[in-house]
């Protein structure tokens, strides 16, 4: 049976949305220029100027959205790794040094977060919902002691903008050496024991599926 005309038109909306976003990230993983007009936008995304205004107000909500897609699928492919892995403690580690290796699978979105605001790593999609989760998971089974998510998900995030300046600035540096590191230091904080730490931040990382 045929879609109907409903879901059509609902289908077709979603991939122009999809076509603009895509316009949008590519923009800021070649340059970070968010100056290109609407125009020469919808001309990228192969759709018509006024399908702009049926998604988006402006621009800055064009762009707000790429960087928002970008994270989230930065984020689900750290959880497609991980899938399996219950432990809150084992995860938290394993997404800090999963992270360190986004610049090998995923240059076009460490690009994006070269290029737009350094800040969104760890805003309110991709990453910071799924840690501030294993957070709480950890606090509530006692496998953490009880430090503010928002203090813990403050130093998560200025460690990834550090690898991610590390990537930037020094690319003969071992990122993977220092995303263990973070990983164990972090987890000491969550008052893991130093060897523990050390043992999830070094252990094998689930092979890509």
């Amino acid at each position: 049976m045929s879609a109907s005309p409903r879901n059509r038109f609902e289908r077709r909306r979603a991939e122009t949305r999809q076509a603009l976003i895509r316009a949008a990230r590519t923009i800021l993983a070649e340059s970070g220029d968010t100056s290109a007009s609407i125009r020469a936008i919808a001309e990228r995304a192969d759709v018509g100027f006024g399908s702009f205004y049926n998604h988006f107000t402006c621009k800055p909500d064009l762009f707000d959205a790429a960087v928002a897609d970008a994270l989230e699928e930065y984020a689900q492919a750290i959880d497609q790794r991980l899938h399996g892995v219950d432990d809150p403690a084992e995860r938290l580690a394993g997404g800090v040094r999963l992270s360190a290796r986004m610049a090998e699978s995923h240059p076009e979105i460490m690009r994006i977060l070269c290029h737009s605001e350094l800040g969104r790593i760890c805003a309110g999609h991709g990453l910071a919902p799924r840690a501030k989760r294993d957070m709480e998971q950890g606090m509530a089974s006692g496998r953490f002691t009880a430090v503010d998510p928002v203090v813990a998900l403050t130093i998560l995030n200025g460690g990834l903008l550090a690898l991610l300046e590390l990537w930037l600035n020094r690319p003969e540096a071992d990122s993977d050496h220092a995303a263990g590191k973070m990983a164990e230091l972090l987890l000491h904080m969550l008052g893991l024991s130093p060897d523990e730490a050390r043992d999830l931040a070094r252990r094998p990382l689930p092979a890509a599926v």
